[in-house]
């Protein structure tokens, strides 16, 4: 493979359940760095672990990643010239790999049983040594292998790793990076089920799919001198390697599903909005070179880089995506956020009413889950709250209901053709003015009439979407609780 190519990144996800964020990060930066290179951008599924796949999940994750507008030009739906592309379909070619570096003396077949392995691993800690496997079969003669392997007996093939000496491999972001090769066992390439390790199939794939670049988390980073050793056993260039930063959280630790949410599809459920999380995690762990921190994806196409990415650990900040998300809500035309909102509130209502509590509720929303909380008395017929929150200051109860009562005859005779926000408030302000009565004494109990909170839109934002008949009945409601 000859790295003068077009340049050829890949998404290699595991459909092992929903979408991690990470996985949403490195697919999303591989994309960005395909477009700016004017490269290709491939995605391979990486199902060989049976164990860890679930049924369903490759085509959750296709499902994700189109939601998200990351497009790929090559893979399982669009095809290619290199496929097939998932990798329980190219079984063949990882045994004819493994049996090749076997006959070149790259390889071994290993008979250890699991048993074995176990009882070599409680010994080592018990010596307090790194357990590791101990090459008891690294020199063993092929013919004899190849004989029990005729006659049925269980094997894998490890990788023949050195023995002595540094490994230096080069990463893209850190540089040279040495690694002891004593420190590395004879990893296995191929089990036991004629099924291959991550090692060998991504190697062998990036391999046979010119894939030039690399992209993962830096999780991998130890296993990238097992990597390259393998691409010098086959006589195979290696592709260029980018190890993106962690994701840690504010306390420092990984991000873990029992501290929070983790998956992309866990925060589209809550209600933050794709282009918010796209901006977000573009974020963690590349910083543009002016202080811009709101992107489009077309705009992410354009500015991102190589350059721009860090090898310190991203810190995963709640109120920095909450604060993102604001903004896009905020951005969004109604009609479009109706669509995204309606699964967020009750049922029963037309659309209109539903925009005009939406309407109030976009300027102060950080996601679409908070809706309901923040607008339930818009769908309530009657409110449940303590009386004494109707009185403002130093009012009294029977103040308090004299003053609703002077609020209810004003609503009573506003014609309903001209109810709404602008005409209420002109109209009852201007009168309370005119009359040099406090405001406080008396749109305070009005507005708790309407919501039942201390904290709400204004009393004729509410009024003039829920209308004149059901303002009028809580405020009755509101005075018959103060007697």
């Amino acid at each position: 493979m000859s790295l003068a190519l077009k340049p050829r990144l890949r998404m290699a996800p595991s459909p092992t359940g929903f979408l991690h964020l990470g996985t949403l990060r490195t697919a999303l930066f591989g994309y960005l760095l395909a477009r700016k290179w004017q490269g290709s951008f491939i995605l391979r599924i990486e199902d060989t672990d049976e164990k860890r796949s679930v049924s369903g999940a490759k085509e959750s994750l296709l499902a994700v990643f189109k939601l998200f507008g990351l497009e790929f030009d090559e893979g399982p739906e669009q095809g290619g010239s290199y496929g097939p592309y998932i990798q329980s379909e190219r079984l063949e070619l990882y045994k004819k790999y493994a049996e090749d570096l076997v006959a070149r003396n790259e390889a071994y077949y290993c008979f250890a049983t699991a048993e074995e392995l176990e009882t070599l691993r409680q010994e080592q800690i018990a010596r307090q040594e790194p357990p590791r496997y101990d090459r008891r079969f690294r020199d063993y003669p092929l013919e004899e292998a190849k004989a029990r392997i005729a006659k049925g007996d269980p094997f894998v093939i490890r990788h023949k790793m050195p023995l002595e000496g540094e490994i230096k491999v080069k990463d893209e972001l850190r540089g040279e990076i040495s690694f002891s090769a004593a420190d590395i066992e004879d990893y296995v390439l191929l089990k036991s089920d004629g099924w291959p390790t991550y090692h060998l199939a991504s190697v062998v794939d990036d391999h046979l799919m010119s894939i030039t670049h690399v992209t993962r988390g830096d999780e991998w980073l130890p296993s990238l001198p097992k990597h390259i050793a393998l691409y010098r056993a086959f006589k195979w260039e290696a592709p260029k390697f980018i190890h993106l930063p962690l994701i840690l959280n504010k306390g420092g630790g990984k991000l873990s599903k029992r501290q929070g949410d983790v998956f992309a599809e866990d925060f589209l459920k809550q209600g933050y909005l794709k282009e918010a999380l796209i901006n977000f995690v573009a974020l963690l762990g590349w910083h543009p070179k002016n202080d811009q921190e709101i992107f489009s994806l077309k705009e992410l196409e354009k500015t991102f880089d190589l350059d721009g990415i860090g090898v310190s650990p991203a810190i995963f900040d709640q109120d920095k995506l909450d604060s993102l998300n604001s903004h896009y809500i905020k951005k969004m035309e109604l009609d479009d956020l109706l669509l995204l909102a309606k699964p967020f509130l009750p049922t029963g209502k037309s659309d209109e009413y539903l925009k005009a509590v939406i309407a109030l509720e976009q300027p102060r929303l950080k996601k679409l889950s908070e809706l309901m909380e923040s607008s339930d008395f818009f769908f309530k017929s009657k409110l449940d709250f303590d009386s004494s929150l109707l009185l403002w200051k130093s009012l009294s109860r029977e103040q308090t209901k004299m003053n609703l009562l002077f609020i209810k005859e004003l609503l009573e005779k506003f014609p309903a053709g001209e109810w709404n926000k602008e005409k209420l408030e002109g109209s009852i302000v201007g009168f309370l003015k005119s009359e040099n009565k406090p405001l406080g004494d008396y749109l305070w109990p009005l507005r708790v009439a309407l919501s039942g909170r201390k904290a709400s839109p204004g009393p004729f934002e509410i009024a003039a979407v829920i209308g004149k008949e059901e303002t009028l009945d809580k405020i009755n409601q509101a005075i018959g609780s103060l007697v």
